[in-house]
């Protein structure tokens, strides 16, 4: 993992801390979340406090600092979702797979993430699994969607 971040940072050789940012876009991108690791060679890198960098990473919800799962399921909490029952299927899940947001369970199977909106108001409450949408979620339909997503993966 070292080597791709420091391969990555080579490309950032005369990067500022205007870049962060895009550094940390592509690192997550590259290893699939923000280790700690990475966020101590970027600090190197920039010339920065780790600090600052780990608050700008919490700050935005984009960044992960663990690996997502086999299944990465997100919920959409935007207004419609939240008013058709989003924080019911939260609830369900956390409780389902043992895990909160922003968390993966500890088999590595399932990851749970809430984000403000998948586009989809129109088939409110949306989740989405492993980058598929799926819309006017019942809590009682969401065994057999992760049943079926998991006999094509």
């Amino acid at each position: 993992m070292k080597k791709k971040i420091e391969d990555l940072l080579f490309k950032y050789s005369h990067a500022s801390r205007d870049n962060l940012i895009p550094i940390l876009q592509e690192i997550q991108d590259e290893i699939g979340f923000l280790s700690e690791e990475s966020i101590v060679l970027v600090a190197k890198h920039l010339n920065m406090p780790t600090s600052k960098i780990y608050g700008l990473a919490t700050f935005y919800n984009q960044f992960w600092f663990q690996p997502k799962a086999k299944y990465h399921i997100q919920v959409c909490h935007g207004t419609s979702c939240h008013m058709e029952g989003a924080l019911n299927i939260i609830d369900f899940l956390e409780k389902k797979y043992n895990l909160k947001v922003g968390q993966t369970s500890r088999n590595g199977q399932f990851s749970l993430e809430v984000v403000p909106c998948l586009g989809a108001c129109a088939q409110s409450p949306v989740i989405s699994i492993n980058g598929k949408l799926y819309g006017l979620i019942e809590i009682e339909r969401i065994d057999e969607l992760v049943k079926e997503i998991k006999e094509t993966l």
